[in-house]
């Protein structure tokens, strides 16, 4: 099917990131574009021979293997391919086939390189490494819907105004905002009730609207936190309304100033460690949302807003244990409490369970275990009360399996590694993400050092590791490149804790292993690996991007539901992202099962 310039011209204007560019531009790209018309199982290019170019799918659908002739993604209507290996030396670093009868426009080497030279727009698109973010912001250049309160309270305009101080007295606020339906009509402030109602005496039926400030002055939640402050300071008044479209979405008062500067890592962890009592931390861990919203939108990376989120998670932890020793007296023996899961591996996000456990000093006797297993109560039941609620597969040290002496933890680790069955290969990849976090650190040195030797020596052990590792795979599919989940609760949404940053956190516990790497963390494993040749340096480079772009993916996620008064999750639909957000989002996922494809096949150096 032939295709005219025009329509070359309209179907560009709809895909990312031509839609963007000028209309000469556009004309200019269509005269140069050439139009390739394939049948079905027609090979458009294989592995390592020269690109002609950045390929476009006008019609049809095309299939991209690996190198090990893995499917890591099928492409449909809009979708490119061939940029990753042209851009990085010319060759083909996928295979791609025709699955059906397909129409592709295919933008040749020369031109690519004109428009990521000439047009930003055209460069962001195909820089797939990780971009800066912005560094960290003040409260006067932050977004006002970081600081606002939202859903504030509001009244009709004829409520007597005795009703309306009995409405702020019982909700611990200062102002009412007057509206009809999302209509702001007006705001009336304890000060209002005070110098007016009170003051001139008025009678007690008085409504409302006779005090109130009628069309206060109101901001966007776009405006920004010194937008506030002028306002405030030039007018004297402590209460700004947030308004969208002409509806009331918000409120920011002076005291919402004060909590922003007050809600910081620092803080939380100095009132942590002030707490006498479970209950008072939860006051302070239930401030995590609104910390994790402020530290994504001042432009933090994901892996310090993890490590801030976790390092408040391992106070509480600490204090819990200091608590747990008050009450319960000395210990009998040295002990440690480990952490694994996302927090022994410092990425803890707005949502965590609890993954811990407890090895003790050989010379504990059975005497001794009921005062630890006391401790592992107290302590465990303190951290669900501050939100970190229970391991549903008991992965704790509440469980006697999990507290016990170093030599039985010795001899767990050497039993998972002579016979990696899969509850050993699921216990196993849980416990080698172990951290210290309170007691006698040196307890797990030794232990560590030595289990990651045996581990690498079993050859057998590692297979079969490696094989446990590729259970979660990333959502690659036929719907814009992505595979949702089918049905049930979060139908038609991407998990992206299990098949998105899952698929990389195994990969990165295979490296350390392959390489007795004593990293926890995700990131540091796989910078780690790098560095020791585990992998190659371009493809620790690509995993490290990919990874990145998937956490940071998340964590707005989070901050999304977060700002929407929800909590938050790791369920996030494919249509909350933009086509450029969507099209990134799918090379990374086909990065990570490129990778886990190489790992599968014996090739952990792909590069």
């Amino acid at each position: 099917m032939p295709l005219s310039h025009d329509e070359i011209t309209r179907f560009l204007k709809s895909v990312h990131p031509y839609d963007a560019l000028p209309a000469n531009v556009l004309d200019a790209i269509a005269h140069q574009i050439e139009v390739w018309e394939v049948e079905e199982d027609f090979t458009v290019y294989k592995l390592g021979h020269s690109l002609p170019g950045v390929f476009v799918i006008y019609e049809g659908q095309i299939e991209i293997k690996d190198r090990n002739d893995v499917v890591v993604s099928h492409l449909g209507l809009r979708n490119s391919f061939g940029e990753r290996g042209l851009l990085k030396d010319g060759k083909a670093i996928t295979k791609a086939r025709a699955d059906a009868s397909s129409v592709l426009l295919l933008l040749p080497p020369d031109l690519v390189r004109e428009l990521i030279a000439g047009h930003q727009v055209v460069a962001k698109f195909f820089n797939r490494s990780r971009t800066t973010r912005a560094g960290p912001q003040s409260l006067a250049t932050s977004s006002i819907d970081v600081l606002m309160a939202r859903n504030p309270a509001t009244c009709p305009p004829d409520t007597p105004v005795r009703e309306a101080a009995q409405l702020m007295r019982d909700k611990h606020i200062s102002s009412l905002c007057v509206t009809d339906q999302e209509t702001l009509l007006g705001i009336a402030t304890l000060r209002d009730v005070s110098g007016k109602f009170v003051a001139d005496e008025m009678p007690a039926d008085t409504p409302v609207a006779s005090i109130m400030t009628a069309n206060p002055i109101t901001l966007s939640p776009s405006d920004i936190g010194s937008d506030v402050l002028h306002i405030m300071m030039e007018r004297g008044i402590g209460h700004v309304p947030i308004s969208e479209g002409g509806r009331l979405v918000g409120i920011v008062t002076q005291t919402d100033l004060t909590h922003y500067q007050a809600v910081n890592s620092a803080e939380l962890v100095r009132q942590i460690a002030a707490a006498q009592t479970a209950e008072q931390m939860a006051t302070v861990t239930d401030e995590i949302p609104q910390l994790l919203v402020q530290l994504v939108a001042a432009g933090n990376r994901h892996e310090i807003v993890t490590r801030l989120i976790t390092d408040i998670a391992d106070t509480a932890t600490r204090r819990l244990l200091a608590l747990a020793e008050a009450k319960l007296g000395p210990p009998p023996v040295p002990y440690l409490w480990l952490a694994c899961g996302s927090q022994g591996r410092q990425e803890q996000t707005g949502v965590s369970d609890q993954d811990n456990c407890l090895m003790l000093d050989d010379s504990v006797t059975d005497g001794d275990m009921p005062y630890f297993h006391a401790m592992a109560q107290f302590v465990s039941d303190g951290l669900d009360t501050c939100g970190y609620f229970y391991c549903p597969g008991e992965m704790m040290a509440t469980n006697s399996r999990w507290c016990q002496p170093v030599q039985v933890w010795r001899d767990y680790f050497k039993s998972w590694i002579a016979k990696p069955n899969p509850e050993a290969q699921m216990l196993a990849s849980v416990m080698f993400d172990l951290r210290p976090i309170g007691g006698a650190f040196e307890l797990f040195d030794k232990l560590q050092a030595d289990t990651l030797v045996a581990a690498r020596a079993n050859s057998i052990f590692v297979a079969h590791m490696i094989s446990n590792s590729l259970k979660h795979t990333p959502p690659l599919g036929l719907l814009r490149g992505f595979a949702t989940i089918r049905s049930g609760e979060h139908r038609n949404t991407l998990d992206l804790k299990h098949n998105g940053v899952v698929p990389v956190v195994d990969l990165a516990r295979i490296y350390s292993l392959q390489g007795e790497l004593p990293e926890a963390n995700t990131r540091a494993r796989l910078r780690a690996a790098g560095a020791a040749g585990i992998l190659s340096e371009s493809g620790a480079r690509d995993l490290l991007d990919a990874y990145d772009l998937i956490a940071e993916t998340r964590l707005e996620h989070q901050v999304r539901l977060v700002k929407s008064g929800e909590k938050p999750d790791n369920f996030m639909p494919p249509t909350a992202l933009s086509d450029f957000e969507r099209s990134h989002l799918r090379d990374a996922f086909v990065v990570v099962k490129t990778m886990q494809s190489a790992v599968g096949h014996g090739k952990g150096m792909l590069g």
